[in-house]
């Protein structure tokens, strides 16, 4: 006892000390903390939301909502946190020309000066509700951001337009939606509507969780396709283009995408939506891009994806990858992603299954529906298996480390991609599970798979859509159901360790190998001329795009060593001057001779002279076949009857 007091009177001798000895320096202000927290609770009323997306060419979106006053101080908050994007990355921004009435007069609003995204409102003690306005100001450039909105095209986010009542949880607010769009222009959504007058909609009433995760698409030149005629609700294909032509399809490439649904449900057993809904832009005025919702998606690919199907295989795991997340990622979710609203953070751990499992089963249904071929998918996994070879930054950091990317960076341009290693839980989180497959097929003399992880995890609760969370242990639980084994150990192997390569025992597995050699690989060549570059990743280390100009360079690869860096401009190749061709041909001709490559850079107002001491000549990734061993990834990427 006598010590105890001892150590207890020495403690606090060491803190009065401590504060006897502060500098003179400034302290820091309190901060003020005051917003609600959000309850399970209904909220006792309706908001209304107004939108008007008629301004295509300024691009400005006007809003109206009305909002049952609840108490004398109200606090409206703007989306920051949202789904699908696992960030903070609610375009406040954006927002502007916010002006609030009630019974007919101004009021004044202050934002919080902690969260920037809630405003603090004094509400009239007579006044039942708040009439809020504002305008969505859409990038009008590049420099401002991706495009939303074009003269035909225009794709709308709820989140973007919405102020919601602090203190709910989203799902207890309800909310009625109407849009009015351009004269002559058509829409989808997955909200139901409850009355159509001329160029507006109204909607049923859904709570905000239910509104943000609907988005619109509308467009000039629309055309819609049931994919699943005869199914047990409703599947469509909304497609909008920059031009009619490009709504042409043919009769079998409409069939693969009703194949991606019917082996959808071979696969999971099971739909968690009343109905589906692919929105889909074929613009190269509109962003391209990819966001999951439940009843779902954003698909925004390349113009020609129909017109030109022979061009664009690199494109058609898009509308399979986010088919998957209304399975993983929106009807199951990871309990630390699942928030009650858009303000508390997310937490991104389980990424690797959110997005890992849902790029390998993207890749996967790819192949079973026919959107791409067996060879097509085979050669895209030569590329990731190859990427992972580089010199990187596994050589400091963890798989389970880059769950943090969307948070860290969310999707900003990075000096040296390869050695930042963004986001590799989607790509190397699928050759995860595809270890995981073949361990499976293997081990049970094929009479499981991951096929089977699938239905089991993802499949429970056929038709509902209330989302149910899951946790690292229930994912080893579920694993060890389809086959015992010690999965944990497997996973945090892979998630947690530093180490140059990457995860290949799926491949090896597989019945292929990892090969490279001087003929190119046709998946990887579509790829990059539907992005105008020219690749050299696997001999000198770079990609090269339009005019010359400098894309990717590997970290630690022979342009690395060479001192080049993204941004310069190649003006000659040995002398002559710049083509894609020519430094195709001097890559090739390095195996002959010991003369480095000689290239001028110009960067900004500098000229160089770069020499790249590369003499391997040529090399694309492929998967070769390993005779005498049991082709497990055909069968994976075989259709199921």
């Amino acid at each position: 006892m006598q010590s105890r007091l001892l150590s207890f009177t020495t403690l606090m001798t060491c803190l009065f000390s401590s504060v006897a000895l502060a500098s003179d320096g400034p302290q820091p202000a309190t901060m003020q903390i005051a917003l609600p927290v959000a309850a399970d609770i209904a909220y006792p009323g309706t908001v209304t939301v107004a939108v008007d997306a008629t301004d295509t060419s300024r691009r400005i979106v006007s809003v109206h909502e009305t909002m049952p006053v609840t108490q004398a101080e109200m606090i409206l908050r703007y989306p920051k946190w949202l789904p699908g994007t696992h960030a903070p990355e609610g375009p406040i921004d954006r927002l502007a020309g916010l002006i609030i009435t009630a019974n007919g007069k101004r009021i004044n609003w202050t934002r919080d000066l902690v969260d920037v995204h809630a405003f603090h409102v004094s509400a009239p003690m007579d006044a039942k509700t708040l009439d809020i306005h504002f305008q969505y100001l859409s990038p009008t450039s590049e420099k401002v951001g991706v495009s939303e909105i074009s003269r035909d095209v225009l794709t709308l986010e709820w989140n973007a337009l919405l102020l919601y009542p602090a203190g709910y949880y989203v799902r207890q607010i309800p909310v009625a939606a109407s849009v009015k769009i351009p004269t002559g222009w058509t829409f989808a959504s997955a909200l139901d509507r409850t009355t159509t007058t001329g160029d507006s909609a109204s909607f049923k009433t859904v709570p905000v969780e239910t509104l943000v995760d609907s988005p619109i698409y509308a467009g000039r030149y629309s055309r819609t396709y049931d994919l699943d005629p005869q199914g047990p609700v409703p599947v469509r294909l909304n497609l909008f283009a920059d031009r009619p032509e490009l709504l042409e399809a043919k009769p079998a490439y409409i069939d693969a995408h009703r194949a991606l649904v019917q082996q959808a449900y071979k696969l999971y057993g099971s739909h968690h939506y009343d109905h589906y809904d692919f929105l889909v832009s074929l613009s190269d005025q509109v962003q391209y891009q990819g966001l999951e919702h439940h009843r779902s998606s954003e698909d925004g690919t390349q113009p020609t994806y129909f017109t030109e199907w022979d061009k664009t295989s690199a494109e058609r795991d898009l509308l399979p990858h986010e088919f998957t997340h209304s399975w993983n990622g929106k009807f199951r979710r990871p309990a630390n992603l699942w928030t009650p609203d858009y303000a508390m953070p997310m937490r991104d751990s389980l990424l690797w299954v959110y997005e890992g499992q849902t790029e390998y089963w993207g890749k996967v249904l790819s192949a079973r529906s026919g959107l791409r071929t067996k060879e097509q998918a085979r050669d895209e996994l030569a590329l990731i298996a190859a990427e992972l070879e580089h010199p990187s930054g596994r050589t400091w950091r963890t798989l389970q480390d880059t769950t943090n990317d969307e948070i860290i960076n969310p999707r900003r341009p990075m000096s040296w991609h390869s050695y930042q290693r963004f986001e590799d839980y989607y790509d190397e989180g699928a050759l995860i599970w595809l270890e995981a497959d073949t361990l499976i097929r293997q081990q049970s003399n094929n009479v499981h798979s991951l096929d089977d992880f699938a239905k089991a995890f993802f499949g429970i609760n056929n038709g509902s859509y209330t989302p149910v969370t899951y946790d690292f242990e229930a994912v080893v639980k579920t694993l060890n159901t389809v086959m015992p084994y010690d999965w944990s150990s497997f996973l945090h192997t892979r998630l947690d360790t530093v180490a140059r390569g990457g995860p290949m025992e799926g491949l090896s597995r597989g019945g292929y190998r990892l090969v490279f050699n001087e003929t190119e690989n046709t998946f990887e060549k579509e790829a990059d001329d539907l992005k105008k570059q020219t690749s050299f990743r696997y001999s000198i280390g770079m990609v090269v795009k339009k005019e010359g100009d400098i894309g990717i360079v590997y970290w630690d690869s022979p342009a690395f060593r060479a001192n080049l860096t993204e941004g310069g401009k190649i003006l000659s190749v040995n002398g002559i001057a710049y083509d894609p061709d020519v430094l195709n041909y001097a890559v090739k001709a390095s195996k002959a001779n010991n003369a480095p490559i000689e290239l001028i850079i110009k960067t900004e107002d500098r000229y160089t002279v770069a020499q790249i001491n590369y003499h391997n000549g040529l090399r694309y990734a492929h998967l070769e076949r390993v005779v005498g061993t049991p082709a497990r990834l055909d069968d994976i990427l075989t259709a199921r009857p």
